[in-house]
């Protein structure tokens, strides 16, 4: 998978971190700690020690593994969040996870429903993958509307799933597979073509 990788939709762009991009993500997370601090995996047994630099290093490796694609996202040629293609399954399962954050002064602008569309139909298309999964605190009303803008499917709940805030929290599922977006998941969203999706917990 390639490290010099760029995927663009009008102003939004994903491209690989860098080592570089540490001190510019760690400004954003240590300025806006309350937007960022009830949605970040913690240690069950002791404090979690935050590494900006130890975290790209680890992503890389990931990279250079095939395992995961750890993109940051762009707008108008300004870093303002990340996108992590993770947990990369070739074979029969042909699956990977996705999670992302983004600075709140851009929250609202469009920008992370395409990050996530780009990044789905590259796996989707190039890298070969089938499935994609999302999983997301019910509480986190923003990434809940980013996948119901998108139209992905509920599959779920996932009880005490990832050790958040200090303690096991339930994560809502959503996926999506390649046969759902024949013609691009993308494509559709800035078409206009999302299903509307009403979810049981609406």
């Amino acid at each position: 998978m390639a490290i010099n990788l760029v995927l663009t939709s009008g102003d939004v762009t994903l491209r690989i971190i860098r080592r570089r991009d540490a001190s510019r993500i760690e400004r954003i997370q240590m300025t806006n700690r309350e937007w960022f601090r009830p949605w970040e995996a913690t240690n069950p047994t002791g404090p979690l020690r935050i590494d900006f630099r130890g975290s790209i290093a680890s992503l890389l490796q990931q990279l250079r593994a095939r395992t995961a694609l750890p993109f940051v996202v762009e707008y108008r040629g300004e870093l303002v969040g990340q996108l992590n293609v993770s947990n990369i399954l070739f074979g029969s399962v042909s699956s990977a996870f996705i999670g992302y954050w983004i600075d709140p002064n851009f929250a609202g602008k469009d920008i992370t429903p395409k990050a996530v569309a780009l990044a789905i139909d590259y796996v989707f298309q190039t890298v070969g993958l089938h499935r994609i999964e999302i999983d997301i605190r019910p509480e986190n009303a923003p990434s809940l509307r980013v996948v119901q803008k998108l139209g992905l499917r509920y599959e779920g709940l996932k009880r005490g799933f990832i050790h958040i805030s200090n303690a096991w929290r339930d994560h809502h599922v959503f996926a999506i597979t390649k046969e759902e977006v024949p013609e691009g998941l993308l494509n559709r969203y800035l078409r206009g073509e999302t299903p509307v999706t009403k979810y049981p917990f609406d």
